[in-house]
């Protein structure tokens, strides 16, 4: 299980706690939109650049797993590419990472996500110029990470022992807010937590890891997602660590969005 930390345990669980407020054998989408005041460590900063530096690979070896794997019979799991929108009374930016790849997987390997399930990943904000920050911010590193003497400075901006001190830890939180439709239903649910970088992670790993020693799990082989792997075991004990799973908002709907 390759992502069982912050990445992607709220978004992945989260997603499956949606869906399961949500009519079966239906159609779902269900947009994840990610807001936290944490400051980012070195070491994810030094992650993220090296990661964006090898985005051809990347996408090379999921195009390759994908055409391996293909899809289940009679069933489509997708997180498509996106673009930077304005929806939900927030201002959305696509969220460079794997955990839309990772939940899309759980949706392949769960007949309960539906026939057509579509997941997309987003970082929220309510103001456009912190939208626009953030695209910058993007685009830099991503541009900056393919040119190694750039990728080389921008490595040296941050050390990758770096971290955020314990008091402003204290004071960091993240929400991840589920939009979810199927069928007639349109749900929002929201994950949230503290500091997700440090004293969140720390909780997801050994809970994950309690999960796997001595909950009474679905059979699972291969790389597997902490949805399909752990599933409700791991939210109930997640519940008890003190991370929130709630269902905001439940009522019907005329059109998937």
């Amino acid at each position: 299980m390759h992502s069982a930390g912050f990445d992607s345990v709220p978004h992945d669980l989260g997603t499956y706690f949606t869906v399961k407020h949500l009519p079966e054998d239906v159609p779902i989408t269900v947009d994840g939109v990610v807001q936290t005041s944490a400051d980012i460590s070195g070491g994810t900063y030094h992650t993220v650049v090296n990661y964006l530096s090898r985005l051809r690979q990347w996408r090379a070896a999921a195009r390759a797993r994908a055409a391996l794997e293909g899809q289940p019979t009679g069933r489509v799991s997708q997180n498509p590419s996106a673009r930077p929108t304005h929806r939900f009374g927030l201002w959305l930016v696509p969220f460079p990472g794997v955990d839309g790849q990772n939940i899309a997987y759980s949706g392949r390997l769960l007949d309960r996500y539906g026939p057509d399930f579509t997941y997309r990943h987003w970082i929220g904000t309510r103001r456009f110029p912190a939208a626009a920050g953030i695209i910058g911010l993007v685009t830099t590193l991503l541009v900056g990470a393919q040119i190694k003497p750039l990728r080389s400075v921008l490595l040296k901006l941050k050390d990758s022992g770096a971290g955020p001190t314990e008091e402003v830890r204290a004071k960091s939180t993240f929400t991840v807010t589920f939009h979810g439709t199927g069928g007639d239903r349109h749900v929002v649910c929201r994950v949230s937590g503290g500091d997700p970088g440090y004293t969140e992670t720390a909780k997801i790993l050994g809970e994950a890891a309690m999960s796997l020693a001595f909950d009474d799990l679905p059979r699972t082989a291969g790389p597997v997602t902490p949805a399909a792997a752990m599933g409700d075991a791991l939210i109930d004990r997640l519940v008890m660590a003190g991370v929130t799973f709630e269902l905001v908002e439940e009522r019907q709907s005329t059109s998937r969005t």
